[in-house]
């Protein structure tokens, strides 16, 4: 599998399908099995951990961190790589650029403990941000999300793919998100790719059963394939 540069890229497939083994395989927080993965060239294995974390940012699904902090304080960790706890007045200011982004200005001195799920969550990606890597990783970033938020978050990744040409790679398990923002779709199941490609073609009747094992239809709203399973 190959990522292009400047692109959404989102994972889709059932639970178990192996989306979040892969993302976590290629930030290196678990070991692959076999095979290569390279980021401009360069093997993962062989980068040091500080240079890669200047290079790639990534969001978990579990993300809990059990410490009394505020929201500023957590977006701040997303400065580490560069300033190793000593943060000067650009690495503030990137900090001040995510809370902005994230519309988290209001809330910025409250303490974690205080939020909601869905304001934990955009304090986290918000930290992403402020990481300022070229390639994003995110695994299930809409958790906890209402549909504005929901909307918002995936409007802000297509910014910053459009604007200041990241590179995201995305779990995601509403399927009609990962149509309507993505450029491509890879589709697991049961640990392996069963198509990739552009979102028009792996939004598809027939790709789409012989991922989920249910007929889902798609209707075309405003160029965009809007999958209809309910």
């Amino acid at each position: 599998m190959k990522i292009e540069k400047g692109t959404i890229t989102s994972f889709i497939g059932p639970n178990g399908a192996g989306k979040s083994t892969l993302i976590s395989m290629v930030s290196r927080l678990i070991a692959k099995d076999e095979g290569e993965i390279t980021i401009d060239g360069y093997d993962i294995m062989q980068t040091k951990n500080n240079d890669l974390a200047k290079k790639l940012s990534i969001l978990k699904q579990s993300n809990s961190i059990n410490l009394k902090l505020t929201v500023r304080e957590l977006i701040s960790f997303g400065r580490f790589p560069y300033s190793q706890g000593k943060l000067k007045k650009e690495d503030w200011q990137k900090v001040d650029e995510a809370i902005d982004y994230m519309e988290l200005r209001e809330i910025q001195d409250k303490y974690l403990d205080e939020l909601s799920g869905g304001q934990r969550q955009r304090a986290h990606i918000a930290m992403v941000i402020a990481q300022d890597t070229e390639y994003i990783l995110l695994d299930e970033p809409l958790n906890n999300l209402d549909m504005r938020h929901s909307v918002q978050i995936m409007k802000i990744l297509r910014k910053l793919v459009d604007e200041l040409n990241k590179t995201i790679l995305i779990v995601i398990h509403d399927i009609n998100f990962a149509s309507c923002y993505s450029d491509h779709i890879v589709a697991l199941k049961d640990g392996k790719i069963v198509k990739q490609g552009r979102a028009c073609d792996v939004i598809d009747k027939c790709v789409l059963k012989d991922i989920y094992d249910m007929d889902i239809d798609i209707q075309h709203v405003d160029d965009r394939r809007i999958c209809v399973y309910f």
